[in-house]
Order: C-alpha cells, then sequence, then structure tokens
C-alpha cells in the first residue's frame, strides 16, 4: 500500500460507514490520519461504528451536526450512496473541501494497475469475465469496487504483481480526481439514477470521468455504435478501443454473425460464447478487448467464454430438465432489460414476468415477441400483462398466483426445446425484499424438479 504524505497527521472527516466508509475510515487511520467518522445511523444499531470506535477513530453517529465541518477538516471521503445535495457536502464545497469517494482513496494507494469498467448496463458481467479470462491467463487478479470486495481494501492488500479488476459506478466515479486506470471500460450511456444526479449530462459526465485523467499510456475500450458513448471517447487522450456488435470491422473488436474480429482478423467462432444475447456479446467484446491489452492467451479467453453461463440474476443459465432449459432474469426489473434477454434466444421462449406496478410501458417488449408461447404472469401487474399479452397475440397468457405457480404452470404447458425464462419486466418488492431473492426462489424450484 502506497503511502499519502497528503493525510498524515491530517483530519480527516468519513461521511457513511457501511462497508465503503469502514474499509476507508481504517485505511486512513492506518495511514496515520486523525479520522472521524460521521453516520446517521444510532450508535447502539451501528456495528461499523461500534467497531471504529473500538479502534481508537472519532465516532459521530445517530445525525449529521450543523458545526461537524468546524473542526478543520482537510479532507471528506464519502459514501458514494450520500448525494451531493446532502447539507454537509454542500457546505464542505462552499467550504473548498476536498470530497472523494472511497475509490478515488483505493487508486491511489494501490500498488496494482487497474482495470474500471462502467456503463448503465453491462459493469458486472463484463467486470466478471475480465476476471475470469485474467485468472485463467495466470494475471493474478482481484476483483473490487461495485461487485466483490470494498475497492479501497482489495487496494490496500495488493502488489504490483496483480490487476484490480474494477466495476465503477457513477456515483463513485462522481468523486474522483486523479483516478486513471491502466483500462478503462464503457459500456454503453441511457438514463439512469437521475433521482441522484441533477441531469442526464450530470450522470453522463461522472461516467466520462473513468478516462478523463488517462493518456496515451493507458487504453479506453468504448461502444463504438453509440453516439453519446463515441462523442465522449473522442475527449480521451487514451488509446482507443471501440467494440461493434454488428458488424465486422478494421479497428478494434468486432463481430458478425459468425465471428469475432480483433483488427478485422479473426479471432474465434461466435458459436463458442456460451451467454446469449447482443447485450451480452458487448460485454464480451469489450471483456476480450481487455484480456488481449493484458497479454492472455487466445485459449484462455476462449476456455471462459465456452464455459461463462452468466452472472447470478443476469440471463443465468440454471439448468436443462427433459430438453427445456431454465434462465434466471431475475435482474431484469423493467422492460428493457427484459428485452435484451428475449434479443437472445431463438427457441421457443416461455416467459414468466410480473411483479410491482411501477406503470412503466411494456410497449419495448413488442417486437422480441414472436418468439413467446406463452406468458405466465403474477403480481401487482398481473391485469396489466394480461391485457398486454392479449393485445399483442401471445398465444397463452396465463395469470397465476406467484412465482411458484408460475414455475410449475410454465413446466406444465412445456415441450421439449423451448426456454423458460425469468425476466420480470417488473420489480420483486410486492412479493420478495429484493430481486435477488427472487432469483435464488426460481433456481431453488428449477433444481428441485424430478427427472
Amino acid at each position: 500500500m502506497k503511502q499519502l504524505p497528503m493525510v498524515y497527521h491530517k483530519k480527516i472527516l468519513v461521511l457513511g460507514l457501511a462497508k465503503s466508509g469502514t474499509a476507508a475510515a481504517e485505511i486512513l487511520h492506518d495511514l496515520g490520519a486523525f479520522v472521524t467518522v460521521n453516520d446517521s445511523k444510532p450508535f447502539d444499531e451501528n456495528e461499523h461504528a461500534q467497531y471504529l470506535l473500538s479502534k481508537g477513530l472519532t465516532v459521530i453517529c445517530g445525525s449529521h451536526p450543523e458545526d461537524l465541518l468546524d473542526e478543520g477538516f482537510s479532507l471528506i471521503v464519502k459514501n458514494p450512496g450520500i448525494p451531493y445535495t446532502n447539507t454537509v457536502i454542500a457546505e464542505a464545497k462552499k467550504r473548498g473541501i476536498p470530497v472523494w469517494t472511497e475509490v478515488e482513496l483505493a487508486y491511489r494507494i494501490s500498488d496494482a494497475p487497474m482495470i474500471g469498467i462502467t456503463g448503465s448496463n453491462g459493469k458486472t458481467t463484463t467486470t466478471t469475465l475480465i476476471f475470469e479470462m485474467l485468472e485463467a491467463g495466470n494475471k493474478q487478479p482481484l476483483i473490487a469496487g461495485n461487485i466483490g470486495t470494498v475497492a479501497s481494501a482489495v487496494a490496500a492488500k495488493a502488489t504490483n504483481d496483480n490487476i484490480i479488476v474494477t466495476e465503477l459506478s457513477s456515483f463513485q466515479l462522481m468523486g474522483t480526481e486523479e483516478l486513471k486506470p491502466k483500462i478503462s471500460v464503457l459500456m454503453n450511456l441511457y438514463e439512469a439514477h437521475l433521482d441522484y444526479h441533477s441531469s442526464f449530462q450530470e450522470y453522463t459526465d461522472a461516467k466520462f470521468n473513468i478516462t478523463k485523467n488517462q493518456d496515451h499510456s493507458d487504453w479506453f475500450i468504448y461502444n463504438g455504435e453509440q453516439q453519446i458513448v463515441k462523442d465522449y471517447a473522442s475527449k480521451s487522450n487514451a488509446k482507443k478501443i471501440p467494440f461493434y456488435v454488428s458488424k465486422k470491422t478494421e479497428e478494434g473488436i468486432s463481430a458478425d454473425d459468425l465471428y469475432v474480429y480483433w483488427n478485422g482478423k479473426m479471432l474465434f467462432e461466435r458459436s463458442i460464447i456460451a451467454l446469449r444475447g447482443k447485450h451480452n456479446l458487448e460485454n464480451v467484446l469489450a471483456s476480450t478487448a481487455a484480456a488481449i491489452l493484458l497479454n492472455c492467451s487466445l485459449d484462455s479467453i476462449v476456455q471462459v467464454l465456452t464455459n461463462f453461463h452468466g452472472v447470478k440474476h443476469r440471463t443465468q443459465f440454471v439448468r436443462e430438465w427433459k430438453n427445456r432449459k431454465f434462465y434466471n432474469d431475475s435482474k431484469a426489473t423493467n422492460a428493457l432489460a427484459t428485452k435484451s434477454a428475449l434479443e437472445g434466444f431463438s427457441e421457443p421462449v416461455i416467459l414468466l414476468a410480473g411483479g410491482v406496478d411501477r406503470g412503466h410501458s411494456f410497449d419495448e417488449l413488442i417486437p422480441h415477441l414472436h418468439n413467446v408461447k406463452a406468458l405466465i404472469h403474477y403480481g401487482a401487474t398481473a391485469e396489466r400483462l394480461q391485457k398486454f399479452g392479449e393485445q399483442q397475440g401471445i398465444p397463452a397468457v396465463i395469470q397465476v398466483n406467484n412465482l411458484i405457480d408460475a414455475i410449475a404452470e410454465g413446466v406444465r404447458i412445456s415441450a421439449e426445446g423451448d426456454v423458460i425464462l425469468l425476466s420480470p419486466a417488473c420489480a420483486s418488492w410486492d412479493q420478495y425484499e429484493s430481486f435477488e431473492i427472487r432469483g435464488d426462489e426460481f433456481i431453488e424450484q428449477v433444481l428441485a424438479l424430478k427427472d
């Protein structure tokens, strides 16, 4: 771990705990800073605060006192979830106190080079694929950020023999100053998190921070088929590697219906890729490009792509049973995500959907329903999905009480060669606390099917 003279014997405020704030506070303490932590959760209910107090840090819990900043802090490290409209952060900005998120600290202390992955969709799958490819290529990768372990905790233990593969959200990237990944990846940009960011422009500018400090010794992998991403790429000083999923190109990494190409030369057949769908092809191309840049062998890349069936709850292949294939896409909490899942299948699909009714339209699904032979639905959106399915002429539209009943009905009406796909197009909160619990229920029920 690199030392940071700028924090040694300086007063530092860590605002918001949870895992990232706790890790940052402990690291800053180890670096010789005088650390104060402030969290809104009461001390008696706050295990993180109790732990840090036992380590000798100053702990203020239960509120954010108005005079908190009068201590003369040199730096604030905030939990990424705390918005910049927070009164403490807004006042810090007025006083000229630097405000970081924990990933900036991770970058500054790391002895290992970093790969940073961001985008509106596909971050987790791409991050996981890169990690798996580097591991297969014996590159000693570590995984961090929004996926896996807190980035600063990973960076504190990393050596220059490691490579840190880091998933980065807009929340994290907005609070960076010197972050400079060796390889940065920007998958795509769509409207998201506008409850946190003041505008789409602020959101996309935060994403661009992943390459803002890069120079010609670094690489920037980006979506060459999305204009807004191309516009941002034109501002990057890194060596640029675009990816294209719909045509062969002579630059970057690309794919047509049959092959994947690197700078126009065939790498491997698309048929070896286990992951389904155009959206996953974007993830495959971006991760393959990163692995090539880091000198992974083609054999190690192909090995991963042949065996990788997806991140849990994201078009995850669960099992084949009596020549029916089951996929868990519980992470699909809106129609756009379900559309992406449906794009990946040419087989007849029995779609299991439903959940919280957010009032969103299902119209994005319409061009992708041609092979949906049945829509089995449940939950708060049942009435709307029944009407939608009937209007679109889906052969069978069936309402049931819950997911367990939907699985049973899907199995009952299925035939050999069918895909049974959980892709709800809705949030889970009417019947499940999270999409993860919903997906776990699906996996458990499918694995319990008897031959």
